[in-house]
């Protein structure tokens, strides 16, 4: 008994000294092994585990297989794209500007555009009366008074007009003497087309009889139109070209 207790005892006095020296975590055989609660902490839940700095603060984890989703359209503030607007207005407005200043500048420097016949009543009434005379006068012949016509010539023309009107009247001076001739001429309407300064320019529409007071009295009629180039000189109006649109 004595040697058997011994032998037990020796064998549990080993064990003691080997229990040590074993790995921890291992148990002893024959004993359940021990849960170190500081060498095997519990497993850390989700909220335990701490969140990247950068996501952290925008509170919120972007998975890392996650694909990238569709770009965020940005809308345009309106108070930046006002003054693009108001700028691109002020461009178009400096640009109509020059451009209506060229334009009339343009319609001052033609002669064709300085036009006051629709604006001055009185001169375009003055220049119709003085035209509308002249023209009656030197269009109108009579046998028995030549020297009038001649006197209205000198009055009322000039310039390239007064050849003009001798070639007009040739035939009618040629002819006046023998058939007794006596042209009369009878403004029906006139109208200024141009009307600058001291030139205008007319159309002239009249009634023209030619009477044949010799044995036996005859008379025509017929109506002209024609245009006139007339010159503001010496206190009145004067015919300086006529246009019968006739080559």
């Amino acid at each position: 008994m004595s040697t058997t207790r011994h032998l037990v005892n020796r064998r549990r006095r080993l064990a003691a000294v080997a229990a040590p020296a074993a790995p921890r975590g291992t148990a002893a055989p024959g004993t359940e092994p021990a849960v170190d609660a500081a060498a095997d902490p519990a497993p850390a839940t989700a909220t335990d585990t701490p969140l990247p700095q950068d996501e952290a603060a925008d509170g919120r984890v972007a998975a890392a297989d996650e694909p990238p989703g569709p770009p965020r359209r940005r809308l345009p503030r309106p108070h930046v794209r006002l003054p693009v607007a108001l700028g691109a207005a002020t461009v178009l407005l400096g640009a109509f500007a020059a451009w209506a200043f060229t334009s009339a500048a343009t319609l001052r420097e033609d002669p064709a555009r300085q036009n006051t016949a629709l604006t001055d009543v009185g001169r375009t009434s003055e220049v119709k009366g003085g035209i509308t005379e002249a023209v009656a006068a030197v269009f109108s012949y009579d046998y028995a008074s030549p020297e009038k016509s001649d006197r209205a010539a000198r009055t009322y023309l000039t310039g390239k007009a007064v050849r003009q009107h001798e070639d007009m009247l040739a035939e009618v001076r040629a002819q006046a003497p023998k058939q007794k001739l006596v042209l009369t001429t009878t403004v029906t309407g006139a109208g200024v087309e141009l009307l600058d300064g001291d030139r205008a320019r007319l159309l002239v529409f009249a009634d023209q009889s030619n009477t044949r007071t010799g044995t036996q009295e005859e008379t025509t009629y017929a109506a002209a139109m024609f245009a006139v180039d007339a010159v503001h000189r010496d206190g009145g109006w004067r015919i300086s070209a006529i246009d019968t649109f006739t080559r």
